[in-house]
This record gives structure tokens, sequence and C-alpha cells, in this order.
């Protein structure tokens, strides 16, 4: 038995049947040449062979009983139910295969079940086969998943053996070997964990005060403030069932070579490219702003040596810049928001940190039970995260993966995510909305877009 903590039992309590709480992975895979025509069934095939998963994979939830809400090891099994192959009647392209992806991404996930399911669809253009894996998000946080697939993956074309992510080994914990009396071992853990929430309090107390200060006007964007983002967009508001996928990527080699020549990061030049689309997607909806757009930014709090399971991150609130046609000056003002955010973050234990997200989260979700999501502000606009993965090729039984972008869910008020993934070399955007934000394969178009106009006034002024 394994408990909860309070940030994975929030993706249960928060989620429902317009606001699903699973997140994935979609990889387009070239087959090796000379495959054979039954080279993906006969890989799903092996992969069916591997039915003995590991944690989290073999986990199911409880919710009753005298132990709280805890995973319990699922006593009957069936690889069948997890691992599927889909092969349409004729070649589809990649837009055909987003829609079908944005379909299996629609549904709640069988709770009476491991919750988690591995699909690869047959036959795509240039012989072609696409793998989209999805994941409750309350198995792990997001830098955890990266960490499953880069060891489930090959790095070498010739390396045949299948590694799948559910049946992988947990990594063990490197525990100190306590010294003393059993007893002075406890009091010295009890001396810990109450100086350690003494912390995660006065965090906790620091950022209140902090947003109160903000609130009565003694500060001026000092730190954003929760549920004050204007619902004058269709980005906001509550999520009705049904969803929408785009994706675009860029070169990391021009992105890397943009963030050297402007001295800033690779989320500073992202964000800098996605807000520019963002202003540009609302004005040709006619919803256009006059203020600057915010975005939610989970923060990992992990340690080097933290490897378990479960989610532990943090978000924070990032206001972008002003409406404005000139990228170098857009640039430059989300460059001061990020720098402010680094500083306050730096300021706060994590743990309070994680804390602080988690009684937000619940307060999104409270109104939206109270059916108040679409007349209260909402705590930014959409969500943006950036998640680091292999800098090499990878491949699966000698099939490249050229293509991997993440999908992940919608929070409480927003109708809308985008995150990133870097990985051999490309940097993939996967953004997923509701059904009812129109053409998102335009805001893909955009952000391309907004990259050439940030490198031609950077480089090019």
């Amino acid at each position: 038995m394994r408990k909860l903590s309070i940030l994975d039992l929030a993706f249960f309590l928060a989620e429902t049947e317009g606001s699903p709480k699973h997140v994935a992975g979609l990889m387009l895979c070239q087959k090796p040449a000379g495959a054979r025509p039954d080279f993906c069934r006969k890989l799903v095939a092996e992969l069916k062979t591997h039915d003995q998963p590991t944690e989290p994979f073999n986990l199911i939830i409880h919710f009753l009983g005298m132990k709280g809400p805890h995973w319990q090891p699922c006593e009957d099994f069936d690889i069948d139910e997890h691992v599927f192959y889909h092969k349409p009647k004729k070649t589809i392209s990649w837009l055909e295969v987003k829609d079908f992806i944005a379909r299996l991404h629609e549904p709640v996930m069988d709770r009476t079940k491991p919750l988690w399911e591995y699909h690869l669809v047959d036959g795509i253009k240039g012989s072609k086969f696409a793998v989209y894996t999805k994941v409750h998000h309350a198995y792990a946080d997001g830098m955890t998943m990266a960490r499953w697939l880069d060891q489930s993956l090959s790095r070498s074309p010739d390396d045949m053996k299948l590694k799948p992510a559910w049946t992988l080994s947990p990594r063990k914990q490197k525990f100190r070997k306590a010294s003393g009396s059993p007893l002075t071992g406890a009091l010295r853990g009890l001396t810990t964990q109450a100086w350690e929430q003494v912390q995660t309090t006065g965090g906790i107390a620091k950022l209140t005060a902090q947003q109160g200060l903000e609130r009565l006007g003694i500060t001026r964007k000092a730190i954003m403030l929760p549920f004050s983002a204007g619902n004058n967009t269709a980005l906001t508001g509550s999520s009705s069932p049904g969803r929408s996928i785009a994706t675009t990527s860029l070169a990391m080699n021009d992105v890397k070579r943009l963030c050297k020549a402007t001295r800033s990061t690779l989320n500073h030049v992202a964000l800098t490219c996605i807000d520019g689309a963002l202003h540009r997607y609302l004005d040709e909806h006619g919803e256009s702003i006059s203020h600057p757009l915010t975005i939610q930014m989970p923060v990992n709090l992990r340690t080097d040596n933290d490897s378990k399971a479960g989610n532990k991150l943090g978000v924070a609130l990032v206001e972008l810049a002003e409406p404005t046609g000139d990228a170098y000056q857009r640039h430059r003002e989300i460059g001061h928001s990020l720098n402010n955010v680094r500083n306050h973050l730096e300021s706060v234990p994590g743990d309070s940190m994680q804390q602080y997200t988690v009684l937000v989260a619940l307060a999104g979700e409270l109104i939206g039970k109270l059916n108040l999501t679409d007349r209260i502000p909402a705590t930014g606009h959409t969500l943006v995260s950036n998640l680091p993965g292999p800098r090499d090729s990878l491949y699966v039984k000698g099939a490249k993966i050229e293509q991997m972008y993440p999908i992940s869910t919608l929070v409480p008020g927003l109708r809308m995510n985008i995150t990133l993934f870097s990985c051999g070399g490309i940097l993939n955007f996967g953004i997923v909305a509701t059904k009812d934000l129109r053409d998102l394969d335009s805001l893909a178009t955009y952000i391309q877009e907004e990259f050439s106009e940030l490198e031609e006034a950077v480089l090019n002024p």
C-alpha cells in the first residue's frame, strides 16, 4: 500500500468528465528501412508479452477504508486492457492522426484498472506509425514521465530490445544509515518534520502577506495574483468535453543561437513566441485585448536525488508583455517578468510553493463545482510548461522517433495547455484545448512565424 500525497489526491478531486486529469505523449515514428508490412502488428504483440507491470503501473486507486486514499496493487491485471493496436482501412495523414488522438484523449480513465494506456496507430503516410501513451497525472509529474520515456527507448537503431515503461524497475532511494537508538532516530525524525512544517507555514504566510500588499496597491507587480485574469477571451472559463490537439516544432540549434544572441533562456524565447502567437490567435477570432496575458508556469521542486513517483511541483504566475508588434520589445518585457518570478521563487521554500499550489487549485475547483468559473476571473489565461528531454535521437525496435509531443491536461478555469518538450535536437510544442477553441492549428503556425520574426529582429536588426 502506498498513500497519496496531497497534490496526487488533488488531481482526482479536480477530475470531471469535462476535465480529465491524465497526461500523454504522442510520437511519430519512421519504420526501419525494409520493414515488413506487419512490423507494427508484431511490435504490439511483443509489447503484450511484457505483462508484469511494476509500480506505479500495477496500482489502482482506493478511496474508502480506514487507511484513507491509497494505491493498491491490481489483482487481475490484463495487458489487453492497456495496450492497443489501430490500423485504419486506408493510409492517413498526420492531421487525421491528431484528430484520432484527440478523441482518445477525451474520456476519463477507468479507475477500476491501472491508470495508463498505450496506443499504436499504424498506416500513416510515408511508412510511419504513431504511439500515443497516456498516464493519470496522479501517478507522476512531468519530470518523472520524461525519465520513464528516456529509460524505455533506445539510442541506437540496432538495439532491438524492448523496455516498456510499465516494466521499468523503480529507482531505489538512497538512505543514510541511522545512528544511535531507535528512540533517538524517532525523535530526530519528528524534530526534522516539525521544523520543515514551520518553514513551510512561514513560506505560505510570506506568500499571503505579499499578495495582501499587492492587492492593497502598496506594491506593483511584485507578485502576480491568482484569480485576477479577465474573462474577456475564450481562453478562460469552464472546460467542456471534447479536445483539439495541435503540434509544431523548432530546431533546437536555432533556438540556442537566439538564446545566445539575446543572453536569455529557452523559456524566455519560447514565451516570447507563444505570447505573440496567442495575441494573433485572439485577434483573428475577434477577441483582441489591450492588456498583457498571464500564464501559469509549473516549476519542478524535486532535488537531484529525488526519483520517487507522484508529483512534486509548484505553479508560478508570469505576466507576459504588453500587446505589441515589436518582437524584440516583447522579448525584453517577458525577460523582466521571468527575472521577478525567479527572485520570488528563490525566496520561498519549495514545500510552501507546493502547498500553496494545491490550495489555489482546490479553490479553482471549488469555483467550478459552484458553477462560478465563467463569472470569477481566472488564474491566468493559459498554462505553459517546459520539460527537458534527451538530446540524442531515440528509437523503438529500430524505428526512429521523428517527432515527440506532450499532450497535457487542462487546469480549472483554463481551456488551453501548451507544453514544450526538447528531444533529439528539436523543441516540440504540444497544444491541447477544448474543442470549442476553433482552428488550433493556426496557433501552432503563429508560434513558428513569431520565432522567425524574433530571429529577424535580433539577428538582422
